[in-house]
């Protein structure tokens, strides 16, 4: 059997490892030592490391033959600098495994649509060059092309691009209550999304089939604008829906952090991951699965 190390060990992980089981001996790393029995207790063996202390890193060198990385980069850098272009942790993290006997033989990695920067509205798909507008999308972009540096070293590197990944406790509940505004229509962009189980599936399906060095869009296929998310996510929870602005009284109002993700449109395609990855979502747009999380809320409930 082979050993797959999972890096990263969010949501996402946590979705991923039934899947893994008995496929593979699974190691996660992990930077909490509280989080050890957690993950001992669900079949994994936790490996104990911090990818922002390189040093802790010697132990995973040739661990396993497979790596899912879903750690994303660091906010910040050592010396505090927000605006730090680089992704550190894919680099220690690239340099420990680089110390094992031999490479990965393969390595999945979750980054983010963020990387095509605006769009304008248009449709997406993988062929189209990265623009990051943003110190957090350079750093994905720096992460990718190391990791793509090491797919050409003969190790299967796929890369999946998600965008806003949400689930039953993954929706903008807190910002409705808070009535935090969106854009108009008119002055609104279109936002993508992917659930957290579909992704869990897309990068199992990748595990499998990913080809080497390529890119998959890891989206649903809604097209739909930010604010008719929030919309949509008030109307079915019974919440109020949050005021509209234009453009310029958001820029009077919101914080810039907020208008960031208010300042690039894009529709995903998803056609490559789904001939070559074999993917069918459970929750092909985003209106079904915000009705299965209201469901699931209302089961709880009973």
């Amino acid at each position: 059997m082979q050993k797959l190390l999972i890096v990263g060990c969010g949501d996402i992980a946590r979705r991923l490892l039934p899947r893994l089981l008995g496929h593979y001996r699974v190691f996660a790393l992990v930077r909490d030592p509280e989080q050890l029995a957690f993950w001992r207790d669900r079949g994994a063996k936790p490996v104990l490391a911090d990818l922002d202390q390189p040093q802790s890193l010697q132990r995973i060198a040739g661990l396993a033959e497979i790596v899912v990385h879903l750690a994303p980069p660091p906010a910040v850098n050592r010396s505090g600098a927000a605006s730090d272009r680089r992704d550190t942790r894919t680099r220690w993290l690239l340099a420990a495994l680089a110390r094992g006997m031999s490479l990965p033989q393969r390595i999945v990695y979750i980054s983010t649509s963020g990387v095509y920067g605006d769009c304008a509205g248009a449709r997406i798909d993988e062929t189209c060059p990265v623009r990051p507008a943003t110190a957090r999308a350079h750093r994905r972009v720096d992460a990718e092309r190391q990791l793509r540096a090491l797919g050409r070293r003969g190790v299967v590197v796929s890369i999946l691009r998600a965008p806003g990944i949400y689930a039953p406790d993954r929706l903008p509940i807190a910002r409705l209550r808070q009535g935090t505004a969106a854009l108009r229509t008119t002055d609104d962009v279109y936002t993508n999304h992917i659930h957290a189980e579909d992704l869990a599936t897309m990068t199992c399906a990748a595990l499998r089939y990913g080809r080497s060095n390529r890119i998959y869009n890891a989206c649903d296929d809604s097209e739909i604008k930010m604010g008719e998310y929030f919309d949509l996510v008030a109307d079915r929870f019974g919440l109020p829906r949050v005021p509209r602005l234009s453009r310029g009284e958001a820029q009077e109002k919101l914080s810039p952090l907020q208008l960031s993700f208010m300042s690039e449109s894009r529709r995903l395609t998803s056609q490559r991951a789904k001939k070559e990855l074999r993917v069918k979502l459970r929750y092909a747009r985003v209106d079904d699965g915000v009705a299965a999380a209201w469901a699931e809320r209302n089961s709880q409930c009973l």
